[in-house]
């Protein structure tokens, strides 16, 4: 029986990839890997998953969750961007302890945005001999019920510094199917990556006439500056290390060509991507002023 690890356990991905398992017929065992050891451990009772203390900022509790694993499911915290403390560290640990096979949550271009973290983790992983699987999303619609939450419900708008740049997306939910797809069966996988995307490009003016229609409510589309946005997130409170990943997101893309649309969602797990209309169909009781 393989014994895979999820880490970010309790994240949007990490939640859509162990419900995925839990659907799916395999022999292997689940552990959920949380950072806070009195994390509700409800949720993982009833999805079958086992659970065990795990810490990007604590070697020993690496060490001891690495301890039998034959898969692990790796993703990067926002916050950490600091490859060389936080993840040379942790492939050293995979090598040690005889990692079989990684799936890294990594993100759409990393492979030539040498400037971002996952690049570098992506480089990490190759070196250390183990097999690997790439996942490299688009840009996740959850961002809407997350980050961008705030606007959209209480201001009637997206403010972000993309201009008239396309995006692709896909729902972290088809995310965590793929994931779980590769996790139950990694051998037909072994040291591919794949991008993940639905089958629409749309800019965030096309986006917030989605969301209007669909909420019943005008959303505007404002595409700042950069001193203006910048100043507008530090008065929210938001660190400006943050700030600048949201700069990298969205402001650079109006520089690029669009990446291409991919159709591996629909090639892995046979089900067609959601569209964003979809997605806010699904989410629209997240998005009232109300809740």
């Amino acid at each position: 029986m393989q014994n895979i690890l999820i880490t970010g356990a309790t994240g949007n991905v990490g939640i859509e990839v162990i419900k995925s398992l839990s659907k799916m017929q395999g022999a292997y065992r689940v552990v959920a890997g949380l950072r806070e050891a009195k994390s509700d451990n409800s949720l993982f009772r009833q999805l079958d998953t086992h659970t065990t203390y795990f810490n990007f900022a604590d070697e020993y509790s690496i060490k001891k969750a690495f301890q039998g694993c034959d898969i692990i499911f790796l993703l990067r915290p926002p916050q950490l961007s600091d490859v060389e403390k936080y993840f040379a560290p942790l492939v050293k640990i995979a090598i040690a302890e005889r990692v079989k096979h990684i799936v890294f949550l990594s993100v759409q271009g990393a492979e030539t945005s040498s400037l971002i973290p996952h690049h570098k983790i992506e480089k990490l992983i190759v070196q250390s001999g183990i097999n690997y699987t790439f996942l490299r999303p688009a840009y996740f619609m959850q961002n809407f019920t997350t980050t961008l939450k705030h606007d959209l419900v209480y201001k009637n708008r997206i403010c972000l510094p993309a201009g008239e740049a396309k995006f692709n997306l896909i729902d972290v939910a088809d995310v965590g199917l793929v994931a779980a797809h590769i996790l139950a069966s990694p051998e037909a996988h072994i040291n591919k990556a794949y991008d993940l995307t639905n089958k629409e490009q749309l800019n965030f003016r096309e986006m917030a006439y989605i969301l209007s229609h669909v909420l019943e409510r005008n959303t505007a589309y404002i595409s700042p500056n950069l001193l203006s946005f910048y100043i507008s997130k530090i008065q929210e409170g938001i660190s400006s290390q943050y700030i600048l990943v949201m700069i990298m997101l969205h402001f650079l893309p109006r520089f690029q060509k669009p990446p291409q649309l991919s159709d591996w969602v629909e090639k892995l797990t046979s089900k067609k991507p959601s569209s964003f209309v979809e997605f806010v169909e699904k989410h629209k009781d997240l998005l009232q002023p109300h809740l």
